[in-house]
């Protein structure tokens, strides 16, 4: 075992020696805190990259399905076909092109992310009343900055909706990421299963729980501090 090498404490044989080999181990948080530490915040950042391309990505797509509604079943189509190729087949297809790097899991994450985000976003633009939008364009707004003044804001909640969805998704499919020695907590999951270091694998692990729930939380709040006037209709 490539982890099993800590020697036992003055007091006795540690949780994760020789001897045992516990789920919850304490000590195992103390003496590899720098390594948990560096797993969750290349976790958090693959995760963050990966959901802000797939929306980088997703916006003009929904914007071109719902302008040329003959596209949109081709658009919707393909986003929701990528989610069907297996995380293990493709981060290797995608190798030859962007090697063992990060890059090779921030694309693969945001391809899946499309699944969720494309179908969101245009189902919150589609939410807008019309009459909203014909007393804005009757008022002098163009398309962009309806869009951005009116569409955009009216959106959020639906969108935000499926960002939710998308980050928590984004989370968990990170771990694959270890195929290509990228994958955050993913790597440490990896080994713990290699090595049967129960430990390490159950740390890793109920770290990605928290760090799912986590980022829900933020962008719950986010959320809440972007659309104000919604406090008072939930009240």
């Amino acid at each position: 075992m490539t982890l099993l090498v800590a020697a036992s404490s003055a007091a006795g044989p540690s949780c994760y020696s020789r001897l045992t080999n516990e789920w919850i181990c304490g000590q195992y948080f103390t003496n590899y805190r720098h390594e948990l530490v560096d797993a969750t915040v290349e976790h958090i950042q693959l995760t963050v990259v990966s959901v802000l391309l797939g929306v980088a990505i997703a916006f003009p797509l929904a914007l071109l399905a719902r302008s040329y509604p003959r596209l949109e079943s081709t658009v919707l189509g393909v986003s929701t076909g990528i989610y069907t190729i297996p995380s293990l087949a493709l981060l290797p297809l995608l190798v030859p092109f962007t090697g063992l790097s990060k890059e090779t899991v921030v694309i693969g994450l945001a391809l899946y992310a499309l699944t969720i985000l494309v179908r969101a976003i245009l189902e919150g633009l589609r939410s807008v009343p019309d009459e909203v939008r014909e007393s804005a364009v009757g008022l002098g707004y163009g398309a962009g900055r309806l869009l951005l003044k009116i569409e955009l804001p009216l959106a959020l909640p639906v969108i935000m909706a499926g960002l939710r969805v998308a980050t928590v998704s984004t989370v968990a499919l990170t771990t694959v990421g270890s195929l290509v020695s990228y994958g955050g907590l993913g790597n440490l999951i990896k080994d713990g299963v290699t090595t049967n270091f129960r430990a390490e694998l159950f740390a890793a692990a109920a770290l990605c729980v928290v760090l799912a729930i986590a980022l829900d939380i933020l962008i719950v709040l986010l959320q809440r501090a972007l659309t104000p006037w919604t406090r008072g209709a939930q009240a």
